[in-house]
């Protein structure tokens, strides 16, 4: 079916009167302080261990300074308007692009894995920025595609054109946790926009096709899968993170031993303030607390897809989904990771883990989803039939 130009009613980005989702806010907010308290917790014997015994705060200061920077961005982006992003959507995706190829040619290794690249003194990783604007772009090709998404050429082939774009440089990288976790994404996306569930099922059997040969053929994935099916066969080596991870989710029981009490973390567990900081978390507050959070992040998730229920068109909508979906998926494969459900991906816990550039980054796209909040009493656009 041709493609056909939707007109839209006159728009008031900040109509007097609008604000943003407060219970989104407050949820975000909580998660936030909540994941500042437990990396201070998590980081302070690495810290202490990382600078001769004299600063406990190492990890802390650098994720707090990073914080603010990433609330700062959430403020501006929550009153920016997010057509922007529609009509800069192919200019980011080629940026993001350019970036990643660099990271091949120029990338700097950080823990053995060369996803880093430095611009001007400034070092991050451009699979983050990926995830982003792999978002922008759906959002926008939904605006685009309308009902024929749920036609072969735009609801498959399109999409699954744009997807390859930046999952080929990514697998170049063997970044195998950022190729789940945008793939895990686009499907949703795609679900939203109106592609056949049939097509979305086959997609899905190609990507679980993929990842098999994928850890078929690199070593190293293939020894996480073999560490996560028995941790106990080489528990000093390949299954001594899992291992230490379950002693530490184990040891904290119903109520824990105390906020800051954690014994794992003085440098059992590796990486316990980054990708195995939830252990941490179930060690010094139990299953009470570990249960807890989980609540604020299916709250926050939950009411973020609300907001895109409530966006004002087609392209917020998608948009604001695929930015909540982003944080879900982190969250869950996260969990899964660190009790051992699934094999270790390097995903980090969203507000929680180490890491500058994410935290900034996942603040700024929440920023976007408040700004498409002030919406959420608006009526619906008319768009015009395809």
């Amino acid at each position: 079916m041709a493609l056909q130009r939707r007109l839209y009613a006159k728009e008031d980005p900040f109509a007097k009167g609008t604000s943003v989702d407060p219970i989104f806010l407050l949820l975000l907010l909580l998660l936030l302080g909540l994941g500042l308290t437990m990396l201070y917790s998590a980081s302070s014997a690495q810290s202490m261990y990382d600078t001769g015994y004299q600063i406990s705060t190492r990890y802390f200061q650098k994720q707090g300074v990073c914080a603010l920077i990433g609330l700062a961005a959430m403020w501006a982006l929550s009153r920016f308007p997010y057509n922007f992003f529609k009509t800069s959507a192919w200019y980011l995706y080629g940026l993001s692009i350019a970036l990643l190829l660099l990271v091949l040619v120029a990338g700097q290794s950080v823990n053995g894995a060369k996803r880093w690249i430095n611009i001007a003194g400034l070092q991050f990783q451009p699979s983050e920025i990926a995830k982003f604007t792999l978002i922008v772009l759906f959002a926008r090709l939904t605006r685009l595609y309308g009902a024929s998404a749920r036609e072969f050429r735009y609801g498959v082939l399109g999409f699954g054109a744009a997807l390859l774009g930046i999952l080929v440089p990514l697998a170049l990288e063997k970044h195998l946790s950022a190729i789940m976790l945008m793939g895990l994404v686009a499907v949703v996306m795609m679900y939203v926009a109106g592609t056949k569930p049939g097509w979305i099922l086959a997609g899905i059997a190609s990507a679980v096709a993929f990842v098999l040969v994928y850890i078929t053929f690199m070593g190293y994935a293939g020894d996480r899968v073999s560490a996560w099916l028995h941790p106990e066969q080489d528990p000093g080596d390949t299954g001594y993170q899992i291992l230490q991870s379950l002693y530490a989710i184990g040891s904290g029981g119903v109520f824990g031993l105390g906020l800051g009490r954690s014994r794992q973390k003085y440098l059992y567990l590796p990486f316990q303030y980054n990708d195995y900081i939830f252990a941490i978390i179930c060690e010094e507050l139990g299953l009470v607390g570990a249960v807890g959070i989980i609540a604020l992040f299916a709250g926050l998730i939950l009411r973020g897809y609300w907001i895109a229920l409530h966006a004002p068109d087609r392209f917020s909508t998608v948009f604001c989904a695929g930015l909540v979906t982003l944080i879900a998926a982190q969250t869950v494969l996260n969990l899964c990771v660190v009790t051992n459900l699934l094999p270790s991906t390097g995903i980090a816990l969203p507000f929680f883990s180490y890491g500058g550039t994410a935290l900034a980054v996942n603040l700024g796209e929440m920023g976007i989803v408040l700004g498409i909040s002030r919406y959420r009493d608006q009526a619906k656009r008319q768009e015009e039939p395809l």
